[in-house]
């Protein structure tokens, strides 16, 4: 039996009216995809005429089933009826056109124990979305239970959809999915490439076909040195803070005092009659003293999990006591085993008996999806470093 053909759902190009940010998106493109989707999951529901009416005219008996969008441009909103399950498309379509801003598909396939299959980045969004609200994750179609240890890869339609055509974001031809990443990187002609010249200070961007004439062209080889003086030095200012930083760390590895510990922060939920998500370190010790690690989602919001944006924060508690003040520089970093991308910042605070506790600073993470991969562990696994500053 063939795929069945996928109907142009709904002309709508945004979200409905009555559609809330974060509901699970229809993308509109790559319908042989869809359709060979639909059909691997057995999910061949009649959908034309009725998903329009389904994404705009559900009741308040219905709820939104959030799913985590790459791209943020969602053109079709899809609701869940609570009542009895049913949902209008029953399988994850996040494995959309790789456009100029990603430069591959997402082949990653993961399935639940029954075959119903999801992309990487929304079955990571269903386990954080889950963490958040204090549930169980279940899968969009049968609801049984998923987790790390329940799901696995589909290795067969990650190949098959690796053979499936998909556009290019420059220049708009078809490529198989799994030759589009190269093709995007160094040899469409319609690529958006840089000067040779950027190094002193030519901000030309354009296709990759125009570059040989602009480069015949450009005027910043024939600039005087004072010229080129000035250009660069506008360019320094831009790394000055960069290298401020690795600096300070190397200033820092030279104290004499330095420890440094692998951290686990374990999921809790307050006390509070509306309970949120928190977590905690058990109690370790580092430079003879006491410690614990607190973190926060959002900076503790009443609905984090209605937000596309998510955040981790945390502080740094003293638990011992001490005779003098305790001068530290302190930051976090990913732990050995983790693929979490952090970027370094160093904190600075004096810790005393009566201020024991820092305050609440940003975990430098690198976007949203990052957080995700965080809340959707069991536990989340870091590496602290404390520096103390001896007067």
């Amino acid at each position: 039996m063939p795929p069945p053909a996928f109907p142009d759902l709904c002309p709508c190009r945004f979200l409905p009216a009555r559609a809330r940010p974060g509901d699970l998106c229809l993308p509109r493109g790559d319908a042989q995809l869809k359709s060979l989707l639909l059909y691997l999951c057995g999910s061949l529901l009649p959908l034309e005429g009725r998903a329009h009416s389904l994404c705009t005219s559900l009741n308040g008996t219905t709820r939104a089933l959030r799913m985590c969008l790459w791209n943020q441009r969602p053109a079709v909103c899809v609701r869940m009826d609570s009542q009895h399950g049913h949902v209008a498309h029953r399988q994850c379509l996040g494995l959309r056109s790789a456009g100029p801003q990603r430069k591959g598909a997402c082949l990653l396939l993961t399935q639940c124990t029954n075959g119903h299959l999801m992309c990487a980045g929304c079955f990571i969004h269903l386990l954080a979305d889950a963490r958040l609200k204090e549930e169980q994750a279940t899968c969009p179609n049968c609801r049984c239970e998923i987790s790390k240890s329940l799901c696995c890869r589909n290795l067969a339609v990650e190949k098959a959809v690796s053979e499936l055509p998909s556009e290019c974001g420059f220049c708009l031809r078809q490529f198989p999915r799994s030759l589009l990443e190269r093709h995007q990187k160094e040899e469409c002609q319609d690529r958006v490439t840089q000067c040779k010249y950027k190094r002193i200070g030519c901000p030309w961007h354009g296709p990759f076909h125009e570059l040989t004439v602009h480069e015949a062209a450009c005027a910043h080889p024939t600039k005087t040195g004072n010229e080129l003086m000035e250009i660069l030095d506008e360019m320094d200012q831009s790394h000055r803070k960069e290298m401020q930083l690795y600096n300070s760390i190397f200033s820092l590895l030279s104290f004499e005092k330095i420890g440094y510990t692998e951290v686990q922060f374990r999921p809790y939920r307050t006390d509070d009659f509306i309970t949120r998500l928190y977590y905690e370190t058990p109690r370790f010790t580092v430079l003879n003293q006491t410690w614990v690690l607190k973190a926060r989602v959002n900076d503790s919001e009443r609905n984090p999990n209605l937000s596309c944006k998510r955040t981790l924060s945390f502080q740094l508690l003293l638990k011992s006591k001490v005779t003098a003040p305790l001068e530290c520089s302190f930051l976090l970093l990913k732990g050995p085993y983790d693929d979490v991308k952090i970027s370094p910042v160093i904190y600075h605070f004096v810790f005393t008996n009566e201020s024991n506790e820092t305050d609440y600073v940003p975990l430098p993470i690198v976007d949203s999806v990052e957080c995700n991969k965080l809340l959707a562990a069991k536990n989340i696994n870091l590496r602290l470093f404390l520096f103390q500053i001896q007067k």
